[in-house]
């Protein structure tokens, strides 16, 4: 048994959520850096998780969670005193699940075949070509759907810092990014730059997802 968390994941990853939540809590983990290509697949993570997906994390228990949603919502309701999700008692709590339901199942999803589009496609070049095309476009119009009902404060559902923020920051960065985002989202867009400029992740940001040239798109 260890005090200490082990999340298996990589840079720029859908990792990185979960590994920014330990950092705000300031909870100590250690990350497992883990090829999810199935060619190329880390035997551990295959051990681990058979769907070769991360994030997965080792709880200091040993107990194994997966899905990333349901990690940063662990987390943050294990931490109450972090303020990083409402509580049950609150008024945003059904908010709260449902966009972090929406961006997992309506977003996030799509990247299981963007990343491979052989999976669903023939494979050949006009086919892989057409999935993109019309995933980004999805994806647009789910951020757009998603703008058009969240009201704002500092974050998305208020004053406070939650992980839903966390989650929105990173996967608006995958896909057709940010400049597309922005384009469809202006409300949240204030949001996402936000949590980029944050201080207590500046480092942690410039390790795990860089902004480097051309990040935006």
């Amino acid at each position: 048994m260890s005090d200490q968390y082990i999340v298996h994941g990589a840079e720029g990853s859908g990792s990185v959520p979960v590994e920014a939540a330990l950092t705000l809590l300031g909870l100590p983990y250690r990350v497992v850096s883990s090829t999810i290509l199935a060619e190329r697949a880390d035997p551990e993570l295959a051990r681990i998780n058979p769907m070769l997906q991360v994030p997965a994390l080792t709880l200091p228990g040993g107990e194994l969670m997966t899905e990333s949603a349901a990690i940063l919502i662990w987390l943050a309701d294990a931490h109450p005193e972090a303020r990083l999700a409402p509580t049950m008692a609150a008024a945003a709590r059904p908010a709260f699940l449902r966009w972090m339901s929406f961006v997992s199942a309506a977003i996030y999803s799509l990247f299981w075949i963007r990343d491979d589009p052989s999976r669903v496609t023939d494979g050949s070049d006009a086919a892989r070509a057409l999935l993109k095309a019309r995933t980004a476009e999805r994806m647009v119009a789910c951020w757009a759907i998603m703008d058009a009902q969240v009201d704002p404060g500092r974050y998305l559902l208020g004053d406070d810092l939650s992980v839903l923020d966390l989650y929105v920051t990173v996967v608006s960065r995958w896909g057709s990014r940010r400049r597309r985002f922005y384009e469809a989202a202006p409300k949240m867009s204030a949001v996402v730059r936000r949590v980029d400029a944050d201080p207590r992740l500046a480092a942690f940001w410039a390790e795990r997802f860089p902004f480097a040239a051309g990040w935006e798109g």
